[in-house]
């Protein structure tokens, strides 16, 4: 399937224009522009701290680079509205922003997660956060009944990577959002591999989507950095008094590299998913090859799953 169906019917001029829109959003959607100067683009505001009027009397809401900056303010707004949330925050790693929403957990709490899931996600929740309680199930995911067999009563939160990391293994967003309503869970789904342009967990009712931002976000290969967003206004409150009170947030040079890289996404998207798709033919093909794992293949166990949650493919073949 390619990035833009040219078969002329309605519901590919309909998702022409969809994608049209998605491009505009990349390049204008929540960037903010410099209200002193008028600056078209955000300006790189790298400064720790801000002049205040009086005491207590902060000058557009910011004291303190830790707590608040412009520039990451503008990225978290980009990335809250490509997402179709409400609430965005910027950290320093794929792996910060990860721990800063394993950290909405508590002693004793408990954690259902994917399998297959990325190698430095599964380190932090074993050798770290099981040192302070949190206790965490490994769980084959793509076959939705899993779930539920594993929570009890301490189980709180839902994380899942569709596609997953490495295997390209696909979980049903809609279904995992409905078993997290039922038993009261905050529900996660690592959105790296899509992108906000291919794939919206929030809009099939999933509470925090996240992304290692230093994959295809930025795409330049030049900044680490990590995205998290939500619609959900309490879980908001949580993950800023958390981000504030660890640290781990975004610099201002870091947040501008990454809304500019967010400006073509859209478009290195399309072409990653012209790509992969040769290369995934090209492999199904080769005499050494025994099996090719990726979620455009009609033969891949949760082939209709995904098309029927993503509007594209990941570059990532195996």
């Amino acid at each position: 399937m390619g990035a833009i169906d040219t078969c002329p019917n309605k519901y590919s001029t309909i998702r022409r224009v969809l994608i049209m829109n998605k491009k505009t959003q990349m390049i204008h959607g929540g960037h903010t522009t410099d209200n002193y100067t008028g600056a078209v683009t955000t300006p790189i505001y790298q400064t720790s701290t801000y002049l205040q009027d009086d005491i207590g009397d902060l000058r557009q809401g910011y004291e303190y680079s830790r707590t608040a900056n412009p520039t990451r303010a503008s990225l978290e707004s980009v990335i809250a509205n490509l997402e179709h949330g409400k609430h965005g925050f910027a950290f320093g790693s794929g792996m910060a922003a990860i721990s800063a929403v394993i950290m909405l957990l508590d002693k004793g709490d408990h954690l259902v997660l994917n399998s297959d899931v990325y190698g430095g996600t599964y380190r932090a929740l074993t050798k770290v956060f099981t040192r302070f309680g949190i206790d965490v199930d490994f769980v084959d995911t793509t076959k939705i009944e899993n779930i539920e067999q594993y929570i009890k009563p301490e189980t709180k939160m839902l994380y899942v990577e569709t596609p997953s990391n490495p295997l390209l293994r696909v979980t049903d967003i809609k279904a995992s959002a409905k078993i997290a309503k039922k038993y009261d869970l905050i529900s996660v789904v690592d959105n790296t591999f899509m992108t906000p342009y291919y794939q919206n967990p929030l809009d099939f009712g999933i509470d925090i989507v996240l992304h290692s931002a230093t994959k295809y976000i930025g795409g330049h290969s030049d900044v680490v950095a990590g995205l998290v967003a939500t619609a959900d206004d309490a879980l908001a409150e949580r993950l800023g008094f958390i981000s504030n009170s660890t640290g781990g947030v975004l610099g201002p040079q870091d947040s501008y590299l990454l809304i500019r890289g967010i400006k073509t996404l859209g478009l290195r998207m399309e072409q990653i998913n012209r790509n992969v798709e040769g290369i995934v033919q090209m492999l199904q093909k080769h005499p050494k090859v025994q099996q090719v794992f990726h979620p455009s293949i009609k033969e891949h166990m949760n082939y209709t799953i995904h098309q029927n949650q993503a509007s594209g493919h990941t570059g990532v073949d195996l």
